[in-house]
C-alpha cells in the first residue's frame, strides 16, 4: 500500500481489536480500537478512516447503528459486520445501512486480512456491496468467540459451590489421614528395612480400610452433585436454544 490506511475496529472484547491489530499492523495498516459505540461516534467525527469493523451485538449501540451513522455521515467509507449470529433481520437492515460485508465468529488472521483487502478495493472503487462472508474452519491460533452463557455459568458456579465445599470438607479428613498414615509407614519402612513385606501387607490393609470408610462419603458426594450438574447441562442447553430463536439486534 502506497499510504497508512486508517481501520477503525468497534468491539467490546479486547480480544478482537488486539487480532485486528496484530493481523494488520504487519501488512501496513494503522489500527485504531473502540470499545463501543459512543466511543467510536466520537472517533469518527474526530478524524477520517478508511474501514469501519464493528461488532454487532454491544452495550448501548449496536453495530448496526454505527453502520447507520457512518451511512448517513460518512457513505464512502466501507462498514463491515462482524457477528457469531447471522439473521434475515439483521442482514435485511445492514443492506439499508449501505454495510459491505458480515465476517462471521470465530475469525482467523486469513479472514481479517482479506476482508480489509476488500474494504480497501471498494473504498478505492467508491462501491458499497452488502456480501455475506461465509465462516471458515476455526484456524488454531484463531480468538475464540465470546461463550455465550457467561452469565449461566456464574449461576451455574453459586449453586455448585455450597455442594463442592461439603464434598471438600467431607473428603478432607480422609486425604490427610491416609497421607499421615503413608508417611508413617515410610518412616517406619526406612527404619525397619527388615520387615518390609509386613509394612506392605500393613499398607495394602490400610489402603482397603481407607477406600472403605471413605466410600459412602464419595457416593454421598455424587448422589449430591450429579443431579445438580445435570441441571446444569440442560438449562445452558435450554438458554442456548431460545437465544438462537430471540437473537436480535
Amino acid at each position: 500500500m502506497s499510504a497508512l490506511k486508517k481501520i477503525l475496529v468497534v468491539d467490546d472484547d479486547p480480544v478482537i481489536g488486539k487480532s485486528f491489530d496484530r493481523v494488520l499492523s504487519r501488512k501496513g495498516y494503522n489500527v485504531i480500537n473502540a470499545a463501543n459505540g459512543d466511543e467510536a461516534l466520537r472517533k469518527l467525527a474526530a478524524e477520517d478512516y478508511d474501514a469501519v469493523f464493528t461488532d454487532i451485538r454491544m452495550p448501548g449501540m449496536s453495530g448496526l447503528d454505527v453502520a447507520e451513522h457512518v451511512r448517513a455521515r460518512r457513505p464512502w467509507t466501507p462498514v463491515v459486520i462482524i457477528t457469531g449470529f447471522g439473521s434475515a433481520e439483521n442482514e435485511a437492515r445492514a443492506r439499508a445501512a449501505g454495510v459491505s460485508a458480515f465476517l462471521s465468529k470465530p475469525l482467523s488472521p486469513e479472514m481479517i486480512a482479506r476482508s480489509a483487502e476488500a474494504a480497501m478495493e471498494e473504498a478505492s472503487a467508491g462501491l458499497a456491496p452488502v456480501a455475506l462472508a461465509a465462516p471458515a474452519a476455526p484456524a488454531a491460533n484463531a480468538p475464540a468467540a465470546p461463550p455465550f452463557g457467561s452469565p449461566w455459568k456464574n449461576v451455574a458456579m453459586m449453586i455448585a459451590a455450597p455442594f463442592a465445599m461439603l464434598a471438600f470438607v467431607v473428603l478432607l479428613p480422609f486425604v490427610g489421614l491416609a497421607a499421615l498414615a503413608w508417611t508413617a509407614l515410610e518412616a517406619w519402612r526406612r527404619r525397619h528395612a527388615a520387615t518390609d513385606r509386613v509394612c506392605r501387607r500393613i499398607a495394602a490393609v490400610a489402603t482397603r480400610v481407607g477406600l472403605f470408610l471413605a466410600g459412602p462419603f464419595i457416593a454421598l458426594a455424587y448422589i449430591v452433585l450429579f443431579p445438580l450438574i445435570g441441571m446444569v447441562l440442560l438449562a445452558r442447553t435450554a438458554a442456548e436454544a431460545w437465544h438462537r430463536r430471540h437473537e436480535t439486534a
